[in-house]
């Protein structure tokens, strides 16, 4: 046998929930680990003197005792689990496990014993059930009874609220009552808080973020009391979980954080964590309110009566000592701007995220905290808002996913060495070690990061900026000015500016790449005014006085059963005599069909004699004489149109020659391109006229005579 046994999904009894874990017998101690707080209790071997095996409602459990009065019970166990255990127990404690019997038979008469922190409902000496005492909240007394009042878990499905004992009158002990002796004996070890006697120590005035306000907070032997100007809460050094001391990203603060379970309470809002706030150069001077001897005794040279130092100091050095838990602070993390945390976004709230030596914590609304053990995997995700950051994705084993946002892409590379280090799986690991491009998203330099719809939005506004400086009517102006091009155009390039001038703004000659912007502007612009009109398509003329086509096979089928579908079915619309016929006809039978198929073939050809007689006899001309002569003449008005078309084009070119510096601020050569351009363009004019006058000349002569 080895020198540990381990068990998992090792279920513990909290005040009606059961929080499972982890189990684990070593020669030394016994350690049970809580999956859902990660508390952890250990158990000196040397400790214990009770052990015992029972069955229980998740099968089977076992009851340690210690010689502190400490009762702990673990439950979840199978029946071969008994042997090896037990094995154990003789091999490496000196106490033995021993079977014992729960009483089943629901009698509500018997015998309530005190055994360290459990009252023991016992009928013939077997345990019928056992209350834990530090789950009693209130105890109340009447004439012959004890009413004990529970604490409420927030996660538990079904709370028990309340007990009531009857205890009958002694008949031999009259000195003292027995109601009374019970309740006593439940208040001895009960968890009921009651400020008495002097608190230790007082902080006034402390600055608490969650839950918000200034707070006094008391310290007391068993519990810290938290008095604000409108609620007070108090809570039992026993809920406390873990302690932090984070300094602030601005170096000038710290954050002491509380972590609690059960959490406080303040009407239907739950407060897990306790979050004080403290300035570094704020100092205090502290005196216990305890004698030396008493101060030595209770926590053995960690606290003096007289003490003096930063007030986050002295709250975290009194806390540590009374609750009997380690300080945790940021490890070895640091960020890319020094600092041991990041700047990002939760839920819509900016705070900040602490890589931890064993987890991660947020501060600080909502705060979070996250163990590396409860965490299935991470993820790196693009920013939805911007470029410039990326979102830090966590999934815990339960399925629950926390969302960091907003955090700037520079922290990248540091998170992830983090991640990595401490062996988390990531779930987009491969553009980290495969693909050099996907971690440009988070890199430093922006050279290697390409946005198209970025840059083009650049230029966009590039372009709106230098049309607004210069005053001018840009192009959205221009669709209220038709006509008047020339003019916009001369407004907003002066038509004696030169090289020199341009020059003499900037001083250095560095509005060569602005000229070049303007223009292409106005180029753009030029070659929206100067589109020409779309050609019309040609109607295809039908055939007038010419057969009529034939009916299909389904028409013919239609027409014949048309009025047997109306009489069946009566008050049918049109539409729905449609459908019906569709539906009737896709269930008609090939064999039937084929009828119909025949019919529709002799329509056709019948249509086909009709059509080529139709032909032969003169019908069927594209167009009649009338519509002919209309075409022929407005081809004519169409020429006359081009004609004083060209014409203006040709006034308009010899003013462009004249002021060219109204359409473009440019070099000798640029004005040589133009002329090419005009040229071309008169080429391609003079080539449209002679294909329209082929045209022309290849219209039949018979329409021609008509025309005439």
């Amino acid at each position: 046998m080895g020198d540990t046994l381990e068990f998992s999904d090792i279920y513990q009894e909290v005040k009606g929930s059961w929080n499972d874990g982890r189990l684990r017998f070593s020669k030394q101690t016994v350690v049970y680990k809580s999956s859902k707080t990660g508390k952890v209790d250990s158990i000196p071997a040397a400790e214990l003197n009770l052990a015992q095996w029972r069955r229980v409602c998740l099968g089977h459990g076992i009851k340690l005792g210690t010689n502190s009065g400490h009762v702990y019970k673990y439950d979840g166990f199978r029946d071969t689990d008994l042997e090896k255990i037990s094995e154990f127990f003789k091999a490496n404690y000196k106490v033995e496990l021993t079977e014992k019997d729960m009483c089943v038979k629901g009698w509500n008469w018997g015998t309530a014993k005190f055994s360290g922190p459990l009252l023991a409902f016992e009928i013939n000496d077997n345990a019928a059930f056992e209350v834990p005492l530090s789950n009693v909240s209130q105890c109340a007394t009447g004439k012959n009874e004890v009413t004990l009042e529970f604490h409420q878990n927030d996660d538990a499905e079904v709370s028990l609220m309340e007990v009531r004992f009857y205890v009958p009158p002694s008949q031999s002990d009259e000195r003292q009552d027995p109601v009374e002796a019970f309740a006593e004996n439940v208040l001895s070890k009960a968890d009921v808080i009651q400020a008495t006697g002097d608190a230790v120590c007082v902080f006034k005035e402390l600055q608490c973020l969650t839950p918000r306000g200034r707070y006094d907070i008391r310290i007391y032997p068993t519990f810290l009391h938290l008095h604000g100007k409108t609620f007070d809460y108090k809570i039992p050094y026993t809920t406390v979980l873990r302690l932090f001391l984070l300094p602030h990203k601005d170096q000038r603060q710290m954050f002491f954080v509380i972590s609690l379970d059960p959490p406080i309470k303040q009407g239907q809002t739950r407060y897990h964590f306790l979050i004080l706030l403290f300035s570094k150069e704020e100092e205090l001077s502290l005196t216990l309110n305890m004698s030396e001897e008493d101060v030595e005794r209770r926590f053995e040279g960690k606290l003096s009566k007289n003490m003096s130092g930063s007030l986050y100091e002295m709250v975290s050095r009194v806390m540590k000592s009374l609750v009997n838990r380690k300080i945790t602070v940021p490890g070895n993390f640091q960020g890319h701007s020094g600092a041991q945390c990041i700047t990002c976004s939760y839920k819509a709230s900016s705070g900040l995220l602490y890589p931890l030596e064993r987890g991660f914590i947020y501060v600080h609304k909502p705060p979070v905290h996250l163990r590396f053990e409860e965490i299935s995997c991470v993820n790196f995700a693009r920013g939805t808002t911007t470029t410039r950051s990326f979102d830090f994705e966590i999934e815990t084993k339960q399925g629950n996913q926390f969302t960091f946002s907003s955090i700037e892409r520079e922290e990248y590379g540091k998170l992830f060495d983090f991640v990595n280090a401490k062996k988390l799986n990531i779930k987009n690991r491969g553009f980290k070690e495969g693909m050099k491009g996907k971690i440009d998203e988070y890199s430093d330099s922006d050279e290697d990061q390409h946005d198209a719809y970025l840059e083009r939005m650049k230029a966009e506004g590039k372009i709106r900026e230098e049309g607004d400086d210069d005053d001018s009517g840009g192009e959205s102006d221009e669709s209220f000015n038709p006509g008047e091009e020339d003019d916009d155009i001369a407004e907003e390039y002066d038509s004696n500016a030169t090289a020199s001038d341009s020059d003499s703004e900037d001083g250095d000659g560095s509005d060569d790449s602005v000229k070049e912007k303007k223009v292409k502007k106005v180029k753009v612009v030029k070659e929206k005014k100067e589109r020409k009109p779309r050609k019309e398509k040609k109607k295809k003329q039908k055939d007038t006085g010419g057969p009529k086509r034939p009916m299909s096979a389904y028409m013919l089928w239609l027409n014949a059963s048309r009025e047997r579908i109306k009489s069946e079915n009566p008050g049918i619309s049109i539409t729905e005599i449609s459908k019906k016929a569709g539906e009737m006809w896709r269930q008609i039978s090939k064999e039937d069909k084929e009828e119909w198929d025949i019919k529709a073939a002799e329509a056709k050809k019948q249509y086909e004699i009709a059509k080529q007689e139709f032909k032969e006899s003169g019908g069927g001309a594209s167009s009649s004489p009338k519509k002919e002569s209309k075409k022929s003449g407005g081809k004519k008005e169409e020429k006359k149109r081009k004609s004083t078309a060209g014409d203006k084009d040709k006034d308009r070119s010899t003013n462009n020659d004249s002021f060219k510096s109204k359409e473009f601020i440019e070099t000798s050569e640029d004005s040589s391109d133009s002329d090419h351009k005009s040229k071309s363009k008169k080429k391609k004019k003079k080539k449209e006229e002679s294909e329209e006058e082929e045209e022309a000349a290849s219209t039949p002569a018979s329409s021609e005579e008509d025309s005439d």
